[in-house]
């Protein structure tokens, strides 16, 4: 009887038709891939891409070199130096990220009392030479600058778990 079952059904071809008809059910159905560089995915407000150095909203950076992001950054990418400002606060003078060596924890965004070192929404940033992964100051504020309106979003969204 099971022979019987099995020759009836490579003589119909029924896998066959069952498989067309499975394709047939998705032909007709919403895709489910994206055309990737003309659209782009949705990104949860934590996600963690390239780093950003923030200003306060008359331009002045936030960074008061407090040094707490290169204390807790365990692939110790991150380098700050600081001098005294006229007014007696700190400002940093240099501020270095080596992305080489970042493992995107997050520590350093979630160590910063001011919000002003974050990493960012984007995702697109890749290079040709290593040299061109080492973030200096002047970069990080020019992306800071670039993603500031994605930047305060994504920390409203954030504020209530943090």
């Amino acid at each position: 009887m099971v022979r019987l079952d099995r020759a009836a059904r490579s003589f119909l071809l029924a896998e066959l038709v069952a498989g067309f008809a499975m394709t047939l059910t998705y032909f007709f159905k919403k895709p489910v891939t994206i055309n990737y560089p003309y659209e782009k995915g949705p990104l949860s407000p934590r996600f963690r891409g390239e780093h950003a150095l923030r200003r306060y909203p008359n331009g002045e950076e936030r960074c008061i070199a407090c040094k707490l992001c290169e204390a807790i950054c365990p692939a110790q990418a991150i380098t700050i130096e600081a001098e005294v400002r006229e007014d007696g606060g700190r400002r940093t003078t240099r501020y270095d990220i080596d992305m080489t060596k970042c493992i995107y924890c997050g520590f350093c965004q979630e160590a910063c009392p001011v919000d002003a070192i974050v990493e960012g929404p984007n995702f697109e940033y890749a290079a040709e030479t290593r040299e061109e992964l080492f973030y200096n100051k002047e970069k990080l504020l020019a992306n800071g600058d670039r993603w500031e309106p994605a930047l305060a979003a994504n920390l409203e969204a954030d504020k209530e778990y943090r």
